[in-house]
């Protein structure tokens, strides 16, 4: 049965007014509480990467590969020789690059510094995205500290607990991801080696809700696996070189 129209009449400013509200409710905003204090006398030189969980020597690469529902993935990540200067500090560069099927899909240059407490930051990554043809795509994804707003993040803390939960990156609508360690003294077993003593941490970001994933990290390796929470693909750890 339809409305009178002038029923309808009435009900559309009260409509409109009802979206109205429930659209203010949902927006998201910026997280104003947010603001790491960086100063360059609290950092160690790009060189002196003590951190356990983040052992990331010149030159080293490591190697993941998994089945996914997509296809299968390959990434390398690489420190470089290189460093940036971002916010007075020096970073040190990690090349990393993914492939599905065979194809480069993204590959980036990630920013990191570890402070003189044994913390890692990410300072930023810049990013190319490409099509299946093997054109440029895009930037999306890009950020770096201090530019228009964005905010480094914790990569890896100097001393991860249980329930420590912190932002690896913030640049509002563009780069969100978390992390929340929910384990530790974990064995990991995968077909390239046995590790002990691991930390399980939580990976999520506000920009995807449905994303969640679960990284372990080795002491003296870094990351070994990762676990699509969703469909269970994991992302292993084949080969260092």
């Amino acid at each position: 049965m339809k409305l009178k129209s002038s029923y309808l009449f009435a009900l559309i400013p009260a409509m409109l007014f009802i979206n109205s509200c429930r659209k203010q409710k949902t927006e998201r905003q910026p997280d104003l509480n947010y603001k790491p204090v960086i100063l360059p006398a609290d950092f160690a030189k790009p060189s002196n990467l003590t951190n356990p969980y983040f052992p990331v020597a010149i030159g080293k690469k490591y190697i993941y590969e998994g089945q996914t529902s997509t296809g299968l993935e390959h990434v390398e990540e690489q420190r470089l020789s290189t460093s940036k200067n971002i916010l007075g500090i020096s970073c040190i560069e990690v090349e990393f690059k993914s492939f599905l099927n065979g194809k480069l899909v993204e590959k980036a240059l990630d920013w990191y510094a570890q402070d003189n407490k044994g913390t890692v930051w990410y300072f930023g990554e810049a990013v190319d995205n490409y099509n299946t043809n093997g054109t440029l795509k895009d930037h999306n994804g890009s950020w770096e500290a201090g530019v228009d707003g964005a905010k480094p993040g914790t990569f890896m803390p100097a001393n991860p607990l249980p329930g420590m939960r912190y932002r690896e990156e913030y640049f509002f609508n563009h780069a969100e991801d978390e992390a929340e360690i929910i384990g530790t003294g974990l064995t990991v077993i995968i077909p390239f080696g046995t590790f002990n003593n691991c930390i399980k941490t939580r990976n999520f970001t506000a920009l995807e809700p449905d994303l969640n994933e679960n990284k372990f990290y080795a002491p003296g390796i870094g990351m070994v696996k990762e676990v699509d929470i969703k469909d269970n693909s994991e992302l292993r750890l084949i080969a260092i070189q």
